[in-house]
């Protein structure tokens, strides 16, 4: 019979399995300034920000195949919502609280696999200030933020980077010299001998547009 006691036990363990995986990924970065929201990472092979519906992108570090079960899963509620509703109603909001649901049962059920991936969901507004993020974490919770976000691999790159993007945000950055500073802090973040040949740069904006265009735009995406 599985105790309280055993059952913590069990959920720090699988906890520190999820840590341990994500350590080795690469952060993600978000920003808004006046032309919309700025997504930067650096990734190997496949890319890492996906757009999951008008003004809504996705990107996340971890196990490829639970990154790609989120996107999929974010972009069918987002679709469903859209079409049972009104475009209006697929908010961040929405989405992140679908999904987590499932990610949370799925991180404390024992026989299954939890998913390996922390999340980052990005809405631009019509104004900055309006701008919404939400980070879902593996255990299913998740917060909400504004001005700017990111998902780390490590707590010591997340406290980095929350103090770093913290007095980025506060500035009037236009869209070159944004793309710089995540440069600039992304590179910052990374611990001496760590595994960066091979990455890189991707970089998207979700452009703040009132016209009813596709506002996904991908600015640099590595050797594509």
């Amino acid at each position: 019979m599985l105790t309280p006691y055993d059952w913590q036990e069990g959920i720090g363990h699988r906890a520190q399995y999820v840590d341990n995986k994500l350590a080795r990924g690469s952060p993600v970065l978000a920003l808004s300034i006046d032309e919309g929201i700025l997504i930067l990472t650096y990734r190997r092979n496949v890319r890492k920000v996906f757009e999951v519906y008008d003004r809504l992108a996705f990107a996340a570090v971890g196990q490829q195949s639970d990154i790609e079960a989120l996107r999929v899963a974010a972009i069918d509620f987002a679709h469903q919502e859209g079409f049972n509703r009104s475009e209006q109603d697929v908010t961040v909001q929405r989405v992140v609280t679908a999904l987590s649901g499932a990610v949370k049962k799925a991180f404390a059920d024992f026989s299954a696999s939890p998913f390996v991936a922390r999340s980052l969901f990005a809405e631009v507004g019509p104004k900055l200030e309006n701008d919404t993020y939400a980070v879902l974490d593996f255990d299913g919770d998740y917060t909400t933020r504004k001005r700017h976000a990111f998902v780390a691999n490590t707590e010591e790159v997340a406290k980095a980077l929350e103090e770093k993007l913290g007095a980025v945000s506060g500035e009037k950055l236009k869209l070159e010299k944004a793309r710089k500073k995540l440069e600039e802090i992304w590179k910052s973040t990374r611990e001496e001998g760590a595994e960066d040949e091979g990455l890189s740069l991707e970089v998207v904006l979700i452009e703040r547009s009132d016209e009813h265009e596709n506002r996904f735009r991908v600015i640099e995406a590595g050797g594509e």
